[in-house]
């Protein structure tokens, strides 16, 4: 794995040369596509490369410009060296997407019966679940249960839970304690809601055929509704975990032979509806709101229900021989950071797999607030616990300060916060989400998809000249755009801005402008041969964070990237486990 042959001052080298090579290539990684005319984004390349790259087909881009696997490369022209170097170095300083580059070779075998249908997983956990997923949680599944028996951990907490399908294979499947966080109501209704389907399941074949391998299930996942505060400490973070336990509702007898009647009544019609006892809560939540599934057992209780200072007194609070691990299945934005430094600063978190995504999103001295952010709501006040350690009034994890350098999600580590160079704009980090794998299979089959880049880019034109106030103005995804003449798909654009058809150019313009698509496609290209060394500084940066904060990890390609283009597993634990 090429995360394992670097040593910490190689880590400290890969960052500084990923920054200087990076800051190079702005002009390139920061550019908008949609503004390839309006911004004369063409003229902006060495004249040396506009030459040999504007007579390229879909599928030589594909072979001569992204792909690091194409042995053969056979060039039309002679390429100058300025860009063969701007290549190499891409591909050299970018993390390898797959285990078999440097690992043994690791092909998706679970779908060659079933394209739908994973052979490796169990057909109660694939109900639901679209491949893609069932891929993700078998193999990030077995990694937190490696963990968990490394570090002797039973709980885990799975933040960003969504439907609870990693969730329900931990605990159904693995046999592990889990407590699942997602700040979405309805989704925690769902979970909840397959997790009774599944445990019905369950009891019903082994009515029929006696004891399975799933016989060693651990006990029924338990669902929070609530939000991870990025700029909160550990401590509340913990706090609101033993809160929302509190307040967990018993559940209700399994009766799996009254829940079809129940399906044709009006109970089902409320599956909508919070499960939470009292007003139904926000999304975005602090304390958490808990549905009503059982908590697990090693989270001992009094007879009320709560420690005597309002908090949980088991696991959770504190004591010494209790741990746990996180787990984020892309886990968006700053909540992979925000997870991270809980894994380092918090005692009773053992180990943590950490799969991001959606970088745009990250916070940054530069951009703290990007779109898209979520904003914390107003955080009501916690009854304060005396003598309790965890009553350290502390929001952020540097400092108390908000403008603190810990408080965004990246830089993380003080090394690549000093480097120069090392920002990295929203636009940089929104190209590093895109899927490479999938594009490269579009330049090959020369797919007509790619025609919608120089449509948008014209239809940028048409808006700008027009109104030039409205500058990368949101325009909604137009069906089949790409099957349309571009007159229609400008047509139906104008209207979604309020804007009237007559604008268009005239038809030589339009003509001159749609026969330069490759020369739009080879610019993508461009700024996509940057995006994986862009992701790998951000992970790099995570990585270099947990080493200054004593804590080795590893980063796997753990997914295949033809499923899941953001398929990084940055996985640690503390060595004292």
């Amino acid at each position: 794995m090429f995360a394992l042959s670097l040593s910490s001052q190689d880590q400290r080298d890969l960052a500084r040369n990923l920054t200087t090579f990076l800051s190079q290539y702005k002009y390139i990684s920061d550019s908008y596509i949609i503004e390839f005319f309006t911004e004369d984004l063409w003229e902006r390349l060495p004249a040396q490369w506009r030459e040999v790259l504007c007579g390229l087909s879909f599928p030589q881009i594909a072979d001569l410009l992204l792909d690091t696997k194409c042995q053969e490369k056979r060039y039309p022209s002679a390429w100058p060296l300025s860009l063969l170097a701007f290549r190499a170095t891409a591909h050299a300083l970018s993390f390898p997407r797959r285990a078999g580059q440097g690992g043994a070779v690791d092909p998706v075998e679970e779908f060659l019966k079933n394209h739908s249908q994973s052979s490796m997983l169990s057909h109660i956990f694939r109900k639901h679940v679209k491949p893609k997923k069932q891929h993700e949680i078998r193999k990030l599944g077995s990694l937190v249960k490696q963990l968990c028996d490394q570090t002797n951990c039973e709980a885990v907490v799975d933040v960003g839970s969504g439907q609870g399908h990693l969730t329900r294979f931990l605990s159904f499947g693995l046999g592990l304690s889990v407590t699942a966080i997602e700040a979405d109501q309805r989704l925690v209704t769902m979970a909840t809601k397959f997790d009774e389907e599944l445990r019905c399941t369950l009891e019903k074949e082994k009515t029929r055929d006696g004891p399975s391998d799933l016989s060693k299930s651990g006990p029924s996942p338990h669902h929070v509704v609530g939000w991870v505060n990025p700029k909160a400490s550990w401590e509340l973070f913990l706090r609101q975990l033993r809160e929302a336990e509190c307040t967990a509702a018993a559940p209700s007898p399994l009766d799996c032979s009254s829940r079809k009647r129940r399906r044709n009544s009006a109970e089902l019609d409320q599956t909508q509806a919070p499960l939470a006892t009292g007003p139904e809560p926000s999304a975005l939540s602090i304390p958490f709101s808990v549905s009503a599934t059982t908590p697990p057992p090693h989270w001992s209780t009094n007879s009320f229900g709560c420690s005597p200072h309002g908090r949980h007194s088991g696991e959770l609070a504190g004591q010494s021989d209790k741990s746990l691990v996180l787990t984020g299945l892309h886990a968006c934005g700053d909540l992979s950071a925000t997870l991270l430094r809980h894994f380092v600063e918090c005692p009773h978190v053992r180990g943590i797999t950490s799969v991001a995504c959606c970088y745009m999103k990250i916070t940054t001295r530069e951009y703290p607030s990007p779109p898209g952010l979520v904003v914390a709501p107003p955080a009501p006040a916690l009854a304060p616990a005396p003598q309790d350690p965890l009553d350290r009034p502390r929001l952020f994890a540097d400092d108390s300060d908000g403008c603190c350098p810990g408080a965004f999600g990246y830089p993380m580590s003080s090394w690549v916060r000093g480097l120069p160079g090392h920002g990295l704009s929203y636009k940089a980090r929104e190209g590093a989400c895109h899927a490479m794998e999938d594009y490269l299979e579009r330049l090959r089959e020369g797919s007509l998809l790619l025609r919608t880049h120089c449509y948008r880019a014209t239809l940028e034109t048409v808006i700008r000249e027009a109104r030039p106030e409205m500058r990368r103005v949101g325009v909604q995804t137009i069906k089949k755009a790409h099957l349309l003449p571009f007159t229609e798909y400008a047509r139906l654009g104008l209207a979604r801005l309020g804007l009237p058809p007559s604008l268009l150019l005239e038809p030589g313009r339009l003509e001159a402008m749609l026969k330069q698509e490759v020369r739009v496609v080879v610019y993508f290209s461009l700024a996509l041969l940057l995006a994986p060394a862009v992701e790998t500084l951000v992970l790099l940066d995570r990585i270099i964070y947990l080493q200054e904060n004593g804590v080795k990890s590893k980063l796997l390609p753990l997914f295949d990237p033809e499923l899941s283009p953001r398929n990084f597993v940055l996985v640690a634990m503390k060595t004292d486990c």
